[in-house]
């Protein structure tokens, strides 16, 4: 056997390329893309694609509000001082409740509205305290068994 003595090629010549099974691969050109449509074109192809959207039928049903609403909304309603109960449906009610001990009252308007702030300030600081409990369950979402803790702690309920 002969050995093959390896000498660098000389000028002129040129090494074989060698293939790598770890070479990389060069991505295919991106395709040409087609020619824009001219004004009329274009408006009948935005034509086309509006009538396609309004002829798909929905799909998912009510869409869900994002968390970030949700702050949104707290913030707002932290902020501002107005009632958030109606007054006319509150109005009703207590007039109901006050019909089942006595009937033929009447109220004062500056009386319907102490009874209302008073009744949101009394909402208020029960959802505060559902909320603790429901962070205390390691929760998120207040549910009712939270708002009988709640009263039951503070000595509402028995």
């Amino acid at each position: 056997m002969a050995a093959l003595a390896l000498t660098p090629p000389t000028a002129g010549q040129s090494q074989p390329r060698r293939s790598s099974c770890w070479g990389r691969r060069r991505p295919p050109p991106p395709e040409p893309r087609p020619p824009t449509p001219t004004p009329a074109e274009g408006l009948r192809c935005e034509e086309e694609k509006v009538a396609a959207r309004k002829t798909a039928p929905m799909t998912g049903g009510v869409k869900k509000p994002l968390r970030s609403v949700a702050l949104r909304e707290i913030r707002k309603y932290q902020k501002g001082a107005e009632l958030l109960i109606r007054k006319m449906p509150f109005q009703r009610v207590v007039r109901e409740i006050a019909q089942l001990h006595k009937s033929d009252l009447r109220f004062q308007s500056h009386a319907m509205l102490a009874l209302q702030e008073a009744e949101e300030a009394y909402l208020v600081g029960l959802f505060e305290d559902t909320n603790l409990c429901a962070i205390h369950a390691k929760r998120v979402t207040i549910m009712p068994k939270d708002v009988h803790l709640a009263t039951r702690i503070r000595g509402e309920r028995h």
